[in-house]
Order: structure tokens, then sequence, then C-alpha cells
């Protein structure tokens, strides 16, 4: 382990990718004083004063290795990331994705940040930088007195609206009208499902299309982000975006038999106990009585206690490909770094990933050596790729997919999809060899 270093770092923000990179700097000897604001000043989507909280839903998505996030997944992992470590010893089931206990999860994180030596937890809301290096990962959900500051120092800024999934009580569930399966599995799975036949859906589609909505702010328009819409956003699309959507049947088959389903709602589960489950795909700007009336029409759910309503809020990020370098720093504002979705990208994992990176290049900063950068080909230089290179014009934040990393040499349009992504995390997990030793706690 390296000695300790005269020089602080400040992080501003406790959630996964500050708590990510407050660890990172810790790990190689830098002192570090994370701030986050709650409990002294509370968010609209947070509920706890725990660290790392996951508001929006329990799950980290895929953890198969040779989908996108899956890799996302292994890298972090083998880099040392404090997250994957917690989540891996929280993980609830969840068929093929990385699910946990969000309660445990976040009491795990902040034990391990308030047991460290080197890490200094303040509870305050910060609106202004020192003069030491700093690291900004406020999240989707930055004050109002930081976002002004923010946007002094970067121009106008951008955002859009975040939505949550509703959480109920299991006991509160009819199981009889209930079936358990995971897509494309056979026999019991993960995931608790609710069938509805043609005329159930319609009825149902119906109901949401005429929900009352929470209105947005007059001066803002609402700007979603596609893989988090609404339920009343899919649905003003067209009555059968939902059943081609969150509520597609293929690949679940009902153990009991019966006619095959038109549509189906999943319920994931939420905690270890199994005591709690999330509304797969079912983010929602209704009122909480509108939701309480219409999410009770659906079998199984009709004396359904909800342990959370459904409910948006607006997310804040910058325009990284102006404003940052390749090393997630300011390019006006020496020392000045951005990590996880306020700059510029989405989802906890990448988050998580961006606070990996920019804990250890501030790190190498901070002992007067250049930072170095993942191989091209990983998933890291994937999201690195996508701040540096993203269109200002169209500029979102952004999950990883294989669409941000380099080709295969010999790759064609007829190469089998799943091949060619195989053959991506083989190549990105070979070449993040070469990095993970440069950057591993305790080289000189």
């Amino acid at each position: 382990m390296l000695a300790p270093m005269q020089q602080q770092v400040s992080v501003i923000g406790g959630g996964l990718a500050g708590c990510e990179a407050a660890w990172q700097l810790a790990e190689r000897g830098v002192a570090v004083r994370l701030y986050e604001m709650r409990p002294e000043r509370m968010t609209p989507a947070h509920t706890s004063e725990n660290l790392a909280e996951l508001v929006c839903s329990n799950s980290l998505r895929s953890d198969a290795v040779h989908n996108a996030v899956g890799l996302l997944h292994e890298e972090l992992r083998r880099l040392g990331s404090l997250v994957l470590r917690v989540a891996d010893a929280n993980q609830v089931p969840a068929g093929k994705a990385l699910a946990v206990d969000r309660t445990r999860f976040a009491a795990a994180i902040t034990a391990a940040i308030e047991a460290h030596p080197r890490i200094e937890l303040v509870r305050k809301e910060i609106t202004d930088f020192g003069n030491e290096p700093t690291i900004v990962a406020t999240g989707p959900l930055t004050s109002n007195g930081l976002a002004e500051r923010l946007g002094g120092l970067c121009g106008d800024s951008l955002y859009f609206y975040d939505s949550i999934s509703p959480t109920v009580y299991a006991d509160s569930l009819d199981l009889n009208k209930i079936f358990r399966a995971s897509r494309w599995e056979d026999g019991e799975g993960d995931y608790l499902n609710i069938p509805l036949d043609r005329e159930q859906y319609y009825a149902f589609v119906e109901e949401l299309a005429r929900a009352e909505k929470v209105p947005l702010h007059r001066f803002e328009a609402a700007k979603y982000f596609e893989a988090c819409l609404p339920v009343e956003v899919m649905v003003a699309r067209g009555r059968e975006t939902l059943s081609f959507g969150p509520m597609k049947p293929v690949g679940l088959r009902d153990p009991r038999g019966g006619d095959a389903p038109y549509a189906v709602m999943q319920l994931r589960q939420e905690d270890r106990a199994g005591t709690l489950y999330n509304m797969v795909g079912f983010q929602t700007r209704m009122r909480i009585g509108e939701q309480k009336r219409i999410f009770r029409t659906l079998p199984g759910m009709e004396n359904v206690v909800f342990a959370r309503f459904g409910s948006v809020h607006r997310n804040t990020f910058i325009k990284a490909p102006l404003l940052l370098n390749e090393w997630l720093e300011h390019v006006e504002r020496p020392d000045l770094y951005f990590a996880g979705q306020i700059a510029g990208v989405e989802g906890y994992v990448e988050s998580t990933a961006l606070g990996l990176l920019a804990g250890i290049f501030v790190a190498f900063r901070a002992s007067d050596r250049v930072p170095p950068r993942p191989a091209e080909t990983t998933a890291l230089a994937a999201l690195l790729r996508h701040l540096r290179e993203g269109n200002l014009k169209s500029f979102q934040p952004m999950n990883i997919n294989y669409g941000l990393f380099p080709p295969l040499e010999g790759q064609t349009r007829r190469t089998p999809k799943r091949e060619r992504n195989e053959k991506m995390s083989e190549r990105a997990l070979l070449d993040l060899e070469a990095f993970r030793d440069q950057v591993r706690p305790g080289i000189p």
C-alpha cells in the first residue's frame, strides 16, 4: 500500500460514483474528504441518509459477461471496485441480472466508507469549490445551489426527467393469480409474473392513458431518457407499446398451463428476505391515488400494499464533449473533475465506472504522475469515448453498449451478433490486464 500523501482531495456527492471515487483514492494513499448533504438536506427521491442509496431500481442489470453491462461489471471487479464487491455480497435472485437488497447494500457501502482511515465523511451541502483537487459526483439530483455554481462554470444546463417504479410488499400479492418464472428459462424462476389476456391488457392500458399525472413545471420541457420512460409516455405512443416493451410475454411460460398470456407484468425481488418486489419497467409520474387505483386492477394485486410509489425527478448533467478532457477534468478549471451521471452517463454501473476512473486518475495526479488510460477495446474506454466524442447538439447520457466499442478485425455484417459480442468481451478483458497492472494500489 502507498504511504499516505499530504495532498487532500474533495469528493462532492455520496452516491455510487462519489463513494467509488473516494474509495479508489483512499486505497491509493490519498486523504479524501467526502461530502454528502443528506440528511441535512434531502432530495425528492432519497428516503434515507445512507450513502449509495439506490433510488430507481435495485438492479445493476445483466451480469452476463458477454452483455455490455455485464462486461463492465467484470472490468470493475477486476479493478477492485467497492460497489461491485458490496453488490456481489448483497445479491438477491434476479435471473441473469445482478440485483441487490438495496437497504443492506447502502448500509454496507456506508460502513465501508466510514471505517476507512483515509476518508473523512462530512454531512454538509456544498455550493462552491475550494482550491484543492475536487471530484464532482453529485448525480442527477444536484442541489440547486451547486447547480447554479455549475451553470456559471459550465454554461447552459442540460436536463431530462428520470422516473421511478413502484415497490410493493410481497405478502400483499395474491400468488394464486401470479406465476414465478424467468424469461426463456424452464421451471421456477426469479420473477413474479402477472399474466393478462387481450381484454385485460387493453382495459389496463386505457386506464393508464386516462390517469391523472403530476404536472411538470411550466418553464421546463420533459426530456426523458429513452431507457427509463414513464409508463404513461409509452402508452401515449400506442396501445401496443407496453406489450412489446416491459409487458412483452415472450419467453415466459406459466407452469400451471392454460392459454399463453397476451401481456405480462413482471415483479423483481428487491430485498434478500423477499418481502419487497419492484414493478419492472413501470416508472411513472401518475398521482399516488391513481397508482393505487390502476395497479390494483391487475390480477393478484387487488389488495396490494405499496412500500414506495413511483415518481419523477429532474436529472442534471453537463456537456461532457465540450467541457471534459480525457481525464474527466474540466478543460478550463484545473483540478476539477466530474464523475457519474452528471458527467454524461446513464445507469448505476456506468456511474460507478466513472467514479472508479476519476479516483484512479486523480490519485495519479496527486503523486505527479500521468494517469494511464484503459485500452480502447474495454468497456471503460467506451464510456470515456462517449464523453469525449459525443455529438454536442444531441448529447445525452448513455448506457454502455457495444456500439461504443471499436469494431473487431475481420468483422462483417454477416458476423452473428452474439458471436461478435462474445469476441468483443473476450478482447476487452484480455486488454484490460495492462491497465490493471498499472493502476493496482501499491505501485510507487
